[in-house]
């Protein structure tokens, strides 16, 4: 028997590590049903939640490690429910769904802090794809500096925690962004180029990821702006410098 990607992937994680929980949010009952049908099929724990709000009321519980969320849902959209868990977890995998291929939304969902997205309609097989994808870079040892403190500018930048402090308040970075600093960080003054900080953070230096990655250099530039004299500084074709260290 030949198996393809996606097949050779889940077997991996289903027969070497436990058995993942996944929380489905879907409002719709036909797809919902179909969805966790199929993960329970692939070896996974699956849980449905009609809508946003019962979807926050099963994650409280514990759990899960990984989140489908619709984004078009009653009560409480999928966007609004991702916020929520972010705030309780930085780390937890999420994948929305959504029927729009508007480059808003794609960002808007980035910027929440999502790892990627499945336009519908789709296939099983896509999304699978998709979600082996995502453990796999969850789970990848990081080519990451192993020190922990850094001096940018006026900034102290404190990776162990995650806190960048030095302006008029101190900003708790996600795990994407603290694993981009400390990057930028370690490079000093040679150029961080675009696809090493890819494959180290997000596991491949896909579109979507890149897209990703653009996202989170706006956030650090944004929180850096406080010291003129520190900037992120675009290397045409090859990748980024982080100017200001000490």
């Amino acid at each position: 028997m030949t198996w393809g990607k996606a097949q050779r992937l889940n077997y991996f994680y289903l027969t070497f590590m436990e058995k993942i929980r996944v929380l489905v949010a879907e409002d719709d009952p036909n797809l919902g049903t179909i969805l966790t049908e199929y993960l329970e099929l692939k070896g996974y724990e699956a849980e449905l939640a009609k809508n946003g709000e019962v979807g926050l009321d099963l994650y409280l519980k514990g759990g899960f490690q990984f989140c489908i969320l619709d984004v078009m849902m009653p009560v409480k959209d999928g966007f609004t429910l991702a916020k929520e868990i972010r705030k309780l977890d930085k780390k937890i995998p999420i994948l929305f769904l959504t029927a729009k291929s508007m480059k808003a939304d794609t960002l808007q969902g980035f910027k929440i802090g999502a790892d990627d997205y499945v336009t519908k309609p789709f296939s099983m097989e896509e999304l699978l794809l998709r979600m082996t994808a995502i453990l796999r870079r969850s789970t990848s040892t990081k080519e990451l500096p192993k020190k922990t403190q850094f001096l940018i500018g006026k900034f102290k930048f404190d990776r162990e925690r995650q806190v960048l402090s030095g302006g008029k308040v101190d900003v708790k970075l996600t795990s994407k962004e603290s694993d981009l600093l400390a990057l930028l960080c370690a490079g000093g003054v040679e150029i961080t180029e675009r696809q090493h900080a890819l494959k180290v953070i997000w596991g491949d230096d896909s579109y979507f990821n890149a897209r990703s990655m653009d996202v989170y250099i706006t956030k650090l530039r944004k929180y850096l702006k406080a010291d003129p004299s520190v900037e992120i500084v675009n290397v045409h074709g090859k990748g980024f410098k982080l100017l200001g260290l000490n």
